[in-house]
């Protein structure tokens, strides 16, 4: 079987290890891939955001499954030119994106189902923004760009200088949402479907912010740790029962069902379970902690929901924790440099490393491609194993200005204790 894999990033890295180390017979192809999936898988090159293009190279390759990793592809339809020519896709059509791709179309459809969320308002120009901002003066508000930001269109903040300054910069070209300000304990949970039965895999919790102990700008994600201890089977049946089931079957009634992953991005909140967002694929850097605790073959898992057939198959999972922490350029989430040497440790027992948007140099060495450079992956028994292990493989990626939060998981397990 031969599958491709959409995407340069360490998530795409992960679902190729993951797809690689299912079935020794799968040939595996990456488009674009990077420096680290060349080791598992064939390369090509390849615009994953241009449709005709991706579709001229699975019918040149033979390609029997696609599997899209980020958003950009999804919401240029590149899903859409696969089916219409009969290939198999793991990921959504266009339609179905927009419940990642406009958080406005997204709230509005979680509203019409009753599926509970942030209070939230609209803005498309910048006098109706600062007549809620006037009103609101010193409550905390959540400002988000209505379109995809790569996990940085969003300000939480109760300075309203701060709030209007992103609001009008978001204003100037995308939809703004002001939602509530919800506290309680973030989860990512993560189901698969084969657009009728689905399956909801082990909670993992991301690390949005750049700084410790939660602080700073928002990021795609410094971390992530699976599984989670308060996602426990009392919290997970009531997410089931309140927010993945009353979605799916909205979805169903409205023509958005898919075969793939839908992200419910998740706050416990002393009412309940509220949702935040939607993603229409995997989570990164959730997806390089999550895959390595699957102990069946992840590729048999696409396969069953592109073929319609989940019913009845229950994944098996280890009993390990897994621990990943993102090791980033220098400057990022703001700008920083591309095209840095790195100086990377060797394989080891317990540790994971993957690429994102990495490059061979004409020398051997590996260089950056992008602001959050590689995630390592620790493995354990026990929490405080995973952590150790994935900071010291962590802190064996060198390059200029290598730099990584040094907190993923401590809050999460010292609040439960």
């Amino acid at each position: 079987m031969k599958v491709l894999v959409i995407g340069s990033g360490a998530r795409e890295h992960a679902l190729a290890w993951a797809l690689a180390a299912g079935d020794s017979r799968r040939k595996v192809f990456c488009g674009p891939g990077n420096a680290g999936t060349e080791a598992l898988a064939k390369n090509i090159p390849l615009e994953a955001e241009e449709p005709r293009e991706v579709l001229r190279a699975v019918l040149e390759l033979g390609i029997d499954l696609v599997v899209v990793g980020p958003e950009g592809p999804l919401a240029a339809g590149v899903v859409d030119a696969l089916q219409e020519a009969g290939v198999a896709v793991f990921g959504p059509p266009r339609a179905s994106a927009m419940l990642e791709c406009s958080k406005s179309f997204a709230r509005s459809f979680q509203e019409r189902r009753g599926i509970p969320c942030a209070r939230t308002e609209r803005f498309s120009d910048s006098a109706a923004l600062k007549s809620f901002l006037d009103r609101r003066r010193g409550e905390r508000v959540v400002l988000k760009k209505s379109g995809l930001a790569a996990g940085k269109g969003v300000l939480e903040s109760d300075d309203p200088e701060e709030l209007m300054a992103f609001g009008i910069s978001v204003l100037a070209e995308d939809e703004l949402l002001a939602e509530e300000y919800l506290v309680g304990r973030e989860l990512s949970v993560f189901a698969v479907s084969d657009g009728r039965e689905f399956i909801v895999l082990p909670a993992c919790a991301d690390h949005k912010k750049a700084g410790t102990g939660d602080t700073g700008p928002n990021t795609g994600g410094m971390g992530a740790i699976c599984p989670v201890p308060y996602a426990d089977e009392l919290a997970m049946d009531r997410i089931v029962r309140e927010v993945v089931e009353p979605s799916y079957r909205g979805m169903a009634d409205e023509g958005l069902s898919y075969r793939g992953v839908l992200f419910f991005g998740i706050m416990m909140t002393a009412d309940g379970p509220k949702l935040l967002e939607y993603n229409v694929r995997f989570g990164d850097p959730e997806t390089q902690s999550l895959l390595p605790l699957l102990d069946d073959d992840f590729g048999e898992l696409c396969a069953h929901a592109v073929e319609g057939r989940l019913g009845g198959f229950v994944p098996r999972f280890s009993s390990k924790a897994a621990c990943g922490v993102v090791v980033a350029a220098p400057g990022y989430p703001g700008p920083y440099p591309k095209g840095l040497d790195a100086e990377l440790p060797g394989s080891e027992e317990g540790g994971l490393l993957f690429h994102a948007s990495t490059s061979r140099a004409d020398n051997g060495r590996t260089r950056t491609g992008g602001g959050r450079c590689f995630t390592a992956v620790g493995l354990g028994e026990l929490w405080e194993a995973a952590r150790d292990a994935a900071y010291s493989l962590a802190s064996r990626v060198r390059f200029d200005g290598a730099w990584y939060r040094p907190d993923i998981g401590e809050k999460i397990f010292r609040a439960k204790n």
